[in-house]
């Protein structure tokens, strides 16, 4: 962990909402050549133009005479600022035809031609604007295509406005919502007896989130209210809260749970007494929550370890079904903590840690970049032996051949991808798996010569490789995910031509970081435990390996090897080199940490070597020094590390 370099230029900040016009359009563009050849690009007019970021699910089911709300969401990519009152407010109306009468036309309409205004009072250019548009079902089924189009009042239509949804009417005419009761379809329904007080305590403090998941097999979700917005606490402090959600999908919610999720979920560590269990913080089995209808949930929860700034991410299950692509993401701010480097904690809770020494080898996830203007937006994959194309669970979407390809992109909460069948779509996150365990896969667009004046692509990896959007960063990143073993194969923190002893010194130093962050999970949010750059380890994968083979050579030597103290997986840092003498954690980030501790470097010393680094744990200068001159790896290690234990964990 060399944290004096800085981080490849290519990695992205998260998207503000002052996403710039011409980036958008290019986006467009993009778009409008990879999905289909007769999307029609949109112009502004005006200063008006919109671009769709949730619809529906298309062909979502309402009983006849049912009534029911669904949202819409646009973000202004024109010049102008949206409003829903005043001047050339925004709306929808009735279109293709303009006008027309439409039988989904429900009791809260404006008129019978203009069904919904603008949500938000102002929309600023770069920013999101909601519609909830409250349908109710005739009484003959069949299915129904309805489209609309944003409006700027006796100003424009607004371009990428139009909209179309496909709605089935069927089932059980008895149960049927009236048309005079429409227009109470946004009142809260089926809720807990004391849920009006519960609007007013949390009323103050309330922010609207704004964005409902897609509706798959029925289950859509939204958070209308929070207790707070962002919490402020010390780290494991117990902190309650409390959310209100309304569902806006298309079936009854009975049993209602707050869920930690899985290896993609951002909560480990803030496990607290009050659970009903590991991973399900609160369950409500009280009555039923109906589509529209909004329920209350409190749940308590400990503040993360480490200081700083973290997003704590719970996911929320109905009737014992995840709903798709809803996460209650609450900002926590960290005011006080453990010492760290680069925000890790140097301790953990005890029952974080396995109790025996031995165990499998890990399977490490890495994130190796994201996906934007260097790729173009999109990823090309293949691999050198048959492979599958499967979902985030493992859901088969495609067997290929050797070295055939496939298109891939995230955009509105949806994965496209193109096997060779066309454009397929899917909420769920994708993998690409080969068949056989000796397979390398290729980024086929990501090429480090032509992007970042390298003398090598450095775009093979070993393994499987994902295509996911990262919430918290908002971000799409490819990550790789193999044996750890393997991983260290292609890591690029030294050559092929330094010594021996100090390759198998710094293989087990970065064996033994990325077991600390493989037992966590926690840097990275849960969706990777380490990134390719040098904030972490830098990795370059297949093609390096190939380049420095003592690398792996080093590797196989010291198999399973990693670093402990009192029987606990140590944290290591190093940096390039000392001015003389390594410095004690507490020098340089306060606290006290026992095996790391300064010494005397004199190899650095003797040859005037000024300080590059933080100068904590292990200078790698002096330690190659040491190699050169005939100490061993473990002896090496012994020495910038005090007190320690190497214990073979895994073979």
């Amino acid at each position: 962990m060399i944290v004096f370099r800085s981080r490849d230029f290519h990695a992205l900040s998260a998207a503000t909402t002052k996403i710039s016009v011409v980036l958008v359009s290019l986006l467009l563009v993009l778009a409008a050549v990879f999905l289909s050849t007769n999307v029609a690009e949109a112009a502004p007019r005006k200063g008006y133009e919109a671009l769709q970021v949730t619809l529906p699910k298309q062909g979502f089911t309402m009983q006849p005479g049912a009534t029911q709300q669904v949202m819409i969401g646009f973000q202004n990519i024109g010049e102008k600022t949206w409003t829903n009152n005043g001047g050339p407010y925004v709306s929808i109306y009735t279109y293709g035809p303009k006008y027309r009468t439409s039988v989904f036309e429900s009791g809260n309409w404006e008129d019978f031609t203009q069904a919904a205004l603008l949500n938000e009072a102002a929309v600023a250019p770069g920013s999101i604007g909601y519609i909830y548009l409250t349908l109710t079902a005739p009484d003959s089924e069949g299915t129904y295509k309805e489209t609309f189009n944003l409006a700027a009042e006796d100003t424009t239509w607004i371009p990428g406005g139009e909209f179309t949804l496909t709605i089935n009417v069927e089932g059980d005419t008895a149960v049927a919502t009236s048309r005079e009761s429409a227009s109470t379809t946004t009142t809260p329904v089926a809720v807990a007896p004391s849920a009006e007080e519960e609007v007013e305590d949390v009323q103050e403090d309330a922010i609207e989130d704004g964005v409902a998941s897609p509706d798959t097999d029925g289950l859509s979700a939204m958070i209308l209210l929070r207790s707070v917005k962002s919490v402020t606490a010390k780290a494991g402090e117990e902190i309650s809260y409390k959310i209100g959600v309304k569902n806006t999908g298309s079936v009854a919610w009975g049993t209602r749970e707050i869920r930690t999720g899985d290896i993609a979920i951002a909560s480990a560590g803030t496990e607290h007494s009050s659970w009903v269990s590991s991973t399900k913080l609160v369950l409500n089995d009280s009555g039923t929550v109906k589509p529209g209808g909004l329920d209350f949930l409190e749940f308590t929860f400990a503040a993360p370890s480490t200081k700083g700034d973290h997003t704590v991410r719970y996911t929320m299950a109905v009737n014992d079904t995840i709903i798709p692509d809803f996460y209650i993401d609450i900002p926590v701010e960290v005011t006080s903590g453990a010492a760290a480097v680069i925000n890790e904690p140097v301790t953990v809770d005890e029952d974080a840690i396995q109790a025996a020494n031995t165990i499998e080898e890990p399977i490490v996830r890495i994130g190796l970049l994201t996906i934007d203007e260097e790729t173009d937006w999109v990823t090309e994959i293949s691999c050198n032996s048959t492979w599958r194309l499967e979902d985030s669970e493992g859901g088969l979407l495609g067997v290929m051949g050797q070295n055939e390809m496939v298109r891939a992109f995230y955009k509105n909460h949806r994965y496209y991808y193109n096997r060779g069948k066309g454009i397929e779509q899917t909420h769920k996150y994708l993998r690409f798996v080969p068949d056989s365990d000796d397979a390398i896969c290729t980024i086929e667009n990501f090429d480090r010569r032509a992007t970042r004046n390298a003398a090598y692509a450095d775009n093979m990896f070993r393994d499987a490789l994902e295509l996911q959007y990262i919430p918290y960063k908002d971000e799409v990143w490819v990550i790789n995910e193999l044996p750890i073993e393997e991983y260290l194969y292609g890591l690029a923190e030294t050559s092929n031509l330094s010594a021996h002893e100090f390759k198998k010194t710094l293989i087990t130093i970065a064996r033994t970081y990325a077991t600390y962050h493989w037992e966590r999970n926690t840097k990275h949010h849960g969706y990777f435990h380490m990134n390719a750059y040098a904030d972490d380890q830098v990795y370059k994968g297949y093609e390096y390996e190939l380049r420095h083979f003592n690398i792996k050579k080093a590797a196989d030597d010291t198999t399973g090897i990693t670093v402990n103290y009192e029987g606990k997986t140590a944290i290591t840092p190093y940096f390039s080199r000392s001015d003389g003498r390594t410095r004690d954690w507490s020098e340089v980030w306060g606290g006290y940490v026992p095996w790391v501790r300064g010494v005397p470097a004199p190899c650095d010393l003797k040859h005037g070597r000024t300080l590059w680094g933080h100068g904590v744990g292990l200078s790698a200068s002096e330690a190659l020094c040491m190699a050169r001159e005939g100490e061993l790896w473990d002896d090496i290690l012994k020495y910038f590390y005090t007190g320690v234990e190497l214990n073979k964990r895994w073979d």
